[in-house]
């Protein structure tokens, strides 16, 4: 039975379109020029390692984020490790992202310009893995097959801080090794024990690998506020989930794009999807994180009553996975979904994939659903609602306030008005 939704139903047609100033936030931001050559200088280090003989075969783990420069990045650790004499291919490693296929996978790296032909090398990819041994509890540890018949494997990943859970290693290097070489097996198991499985599991799972495994090392990638490539760290592997990585994380935080409020009523996100964060929208930017296991009242970030998103990108591929963050949402993203693909990842996430794979409140258009939200925020003086505009969570340099929010940006000094007053405008960017 299909079944149809009238998404006029929740529109407030007596409420118009507030009009908004652009704001910049004042950041310093550290910026690495030498890609190829930091990336270069990140592989040197780990060729001490005697697995990297000539002749050896050497997988790169590489995953499903948006990362800056990837390509770069990773033709200069390819190039590095060929001069040493080694024979490196790249296996997928996101677990079961791309729908848990090997097609969805591939096709995620080639929307990144990952293909052996920019490359210059195969890309091996499978969704078997291999059980390599157990935890003392028994929880059993997964590999990717393709991964665990090199001679070694080396992990290509950006250090940040997880939308899900809060600890000493988050997202980076001991994750792709516990969670996106485990491919789907290896990444359900450990989500099924939910936040305290990603605290505390994955990164003992992490360690249990570089102990039984070829893993010699990897690549982390820092990015600064803006998303651009801050630093590049080689790890070897007795730092990979242990004081380097935490070291590198911390490094991470400090640098981690933030929006400058505590209250907001109304945020609108212009963007969400797989390439921004593995939440589609950064739980730290939009201040809330959906997890029943985590204290909302603890998240970091902005409190906002309604959060609404407009739009899916490309590059997500119909992966909607976090959609239920946001309070409203638009048919256009609806339509963008691929339900079976968003499916399979919030299952694989556990509890936070079923709280946050509801559906929000759906809207015709985006002028709908910021009225609406206008309209059901609590705030009954509309002039008075504190709203703010963003184009994704990665991107918060810029943004758009309403009037409601021009004596708190004034009294800032790291905040400034670069365009005046103007109405709003949702088929531009903010800031365009």
């Amino acid at each position: 039975m299909q079944i149809e939704i009238n998404t006029r139903a929740f529109d407030y047609p007596h409420i118009r379109l507030p009009d908004v100033y652009t704001v910049r936030q004042k950041i310093e931001a550290p910026v690495l020029q030498d890609i190829a050559g930091a990336a270069a200088a990140a592989v040197e280090g780990l060729l001490t390692d005697p697995r990297l003989r000539p002749g050896a075969s050497v997988a790169i783990g590489v995953g499903s984020r948006g990362i800056n420069n990837i390509v770069a990045i990773l033709q200069a650790v390819i190039r590095e490790l060929k001069e040493g004499g080694a024979e490196p291919f790249i296996v997928p490693a996101m677990g079961s992202h791309g729908g848990a296929t090997v097609e969805g996978q591939v096709a995620i790296l080639r929307d990144y310009g990952i293909t052996p032909e920019t490359m210059g090398v195969p890309i091996l990819a499978t969704m078997e893995v291999a059980q390599v041994g157990e935890l003392e509890d028994g929880y059993p540890v997964y590999f990717d097959c393709n991964a665990l018949d090199a001679d070694a494997v080396i992990v290509v990943n950006r250090i940040k801080h997880h939308t899900d859970f809060a600890g000493e290693i988050e997202s980076g290097l001991a994750k792709m090794c516990a969670i996106g070489l485990g491919k789907q097996k290896g990444a359900d198991s450990i989500h099924r024990f939910g936040a305290d499985g990603l605290r505390t599991i994955m990164p003992k799972v992490a360690r249990k690998l570089l102990e039984t495994v070829n893993i010699v090392g990897g690549v982390a990638i820092i990015e600064n506020q803006f998303g651009q490539t801050a630093e590049i760290h080689g790890v070897l592997a007795d730092g990979i989930g242990r004081e380097t990585e935490k070291n590198l994380l911390a490094r991470a935080r400090a640098l981690a794009p933030r929006l400058p409020f505590k209250t907001l009523d109304v945020l609108v996100v212009d963007y969400m999807g797989k390439d921004i964060s593995g939440s589609g929208m950064d739980t730290h930017v939009i201040g809330r994180v959906r997890m029943p296991s985590i204290d909302e009242s603890t998240w970091d970030g902005p409190k906002s009553r309604i959060v609404c998103v407009l739009d899916l990108t490309e590059k997500s591929h119909g992966n909607a996975a976090g959609i239920g963050l946001a309070d409203m949402t638009t048919r256009q993203l609806i339509e963008k979904i691929d339900f079976d693909v968003t499916a399979t990842n919030h299952r694989t996430s556990g509890e936070g994939g079923v709280i946050r794979g509801g559906l929000p409140i759906i809207l015709d258009d985006a002028q709908m659903c910021v009225r609406a939200a206008i309209g059901a925020c609590g705030q009954g003086w509309h002039e008075k609602v504190r709203l703010v505009r963003i184009l994704n969570t990665e991107f918060v340099e810029v943004f758009e306030v309403s009037e409601a929010m021009l004596e708190e940006v004034r009294s800032r000094d790291d905040l400034e008005i670069v365009r005046d007053r103007h109405p709003l405008d949702l088929s531009r960017s903010p800031g365009a």
